[in-house]
């Protein structure tokens, strides 16, 4: 079994600054962290998971978010004074400053509030159902796992890991706690792309043929989160952390996994920024039916784009990916749908899922999943493009 990670949350973040302070990237957070892949098409677990451990009977599940960052702050602990199923119950903080003011802003109480070296404790916590991990992407697989050994059930932000043999490890700890993992994978809870899921897996316009997706963000000038910028942490560039919604995207647009990848890296203007992980990264998707996915993302470029051509019509998504303010139209006209509040409904459906004893639509597994592509992804790229089949 592969041994965590040696080193704390604390450490963690000293590291971040020893290693990379000195390079000239130091950045408020990044703007927008995204998230997603398909219902349809992930798992093979029942409806119904047997012997979960904490299958309760409350109007509301109480949850904690591990992790006080950018994205919790400005989505998630806003998304949850909306939520119907669930409600923010507890918060994890190593920064005694961000504790104090989230119990005032939130009514947060000190037997609910913890810190990284006391956070197993949790297991003792009956106001808390659920674990929403929102840390660097390295640190994801200790605390999800931590939390299972709590018998909490999990939401993890995407990426799900930093390595196929991490997310295997959090799969088969929820398994053996009888708690449920679920992805943060927004986009599967909001109108735009849930009608491309529509449109392409009940072939409205006929069988897809072609799948382009973009999502880039021009962060060259500094302002992107200097973890990000480290392999060990981040467990690679762009693609770890945009070009997944691009991934998810072709694949929820058919309702398919890929059997193949090929992809290139792209070329490095800014050798003094990335120099651990990747500039920008092309790469296509085969599936077995023929259809062919071209995907990209780059930190150093712009593109927010999902778009499919099939038999007797065609759909866009520009932009696609951001929390607000997505835009829609076919081959017959606009897509006119709302706008809504995605984290409160993501977080409301896996709440959901998780009181009826359910399994989620972005379960563990999908993360797994996403891993194995992105992993070929990157084999593909080191080899020169060669195509790297899928089992």
């Amino acid at each position: 079994m592969k041994k965590p990670l040696p080193y704390s949350r604390r450490n963690f973040l000293k590291n971040v600054s020893l290693t990379l302070g000195a390079s000239a990237i130091t950045a408020p957070s990044f703007a927008f962290i995204p998230d997603d892949a398909n219902p349809q098409n992930q798992t093979s677990l029942p409806d119904t998971l047997p012997g979960a451990a904490t299958t309760v009977n409350k109007d509301k599940l109480g949850l904690a978010l591990v992790g006080l960052g950018q994205y919790s702050t400005h989505q998630l602990a806003p998304a949850l004074q909306e939520t119907k199923n669930v409600y923010l119950a507890g918060i994890v903080t190593g920064t005694p400053t961000k504790a104090k003011a989230w119990k005032k802003k939130y009514n947060i109480p000190d037997s609910n509030i913890y810190n990284y070296e006391n956070f197993d404790d949790i297991i003792n916590n009956k106001d808390i159902d659920i674990v929403y991990v929102v840390l660097p992407n390295s640190m994801h697989a200790e605390y999800v796992i931590r939390a299972a050994k709590a018998k909490k059930h999990v939401i993890c932000e995407k990426p799900m890991a930093t390595s196929v043999e991490d997310a295997e490890r959090m799969v088969q700890a929820c398994k053996e706690n009888g708690v449920q993992l679920s992805v943060g994978y927004r986009l599967h809870y909001e109108p735009f792309n849930k009608r491309v899921m529509e449109l392409g897996q009940q072939q409205v316009y006929g069988k897809v043929k072609t799948i382009k997706a973009n999502f880039s963000g021009n962060f060259a000038n500094g302002s992107l989160d200097v973890w990000r910028l480290n392999k060990e942490m981040a467990g690679g560039g762009p693609l770890m952390d945009l070009g997944v919604y691009c991934l998810q995207g072709a694949c929820y647009t058919v309702g398919k996994t890929p059997v193949a990848v090929t992809a290139q890296f792209g070329e490095v203007t800014k050798p003094l920024i990335f120099h651990d992980v990747e500039q920008s990264i092309k790469w296509k998707m085969y599936f077995d039916d023929g259809a062919v996915a071209e995907c990209e993302t780059s930190y150093a470029d712009n593109g927010n784009e999902l778009s499919a051509v099939a038999e007797k019509g065609w759909w866009k998504l520009n932009p696609a990916y951001n929390y607000n303010g997505k835009k829609g139209e076919t081959s017959d006209g606009k897509i006119d749908l709302p706008d809504i509040f995605e984290q409160a409904y993501q977080m409301d459906a896996q709440a959901e899922s998780f009181q009826k004893n359910k399994q989620s639509i972005t379960p563990g597994e999908m993360g797994l999943r996403d891993l194995k592509i992105i992993t070929a992804i990157y084999q593909s790229a080191r080899e020169g493009g060669k195509k790297i089949m899928l089992t």
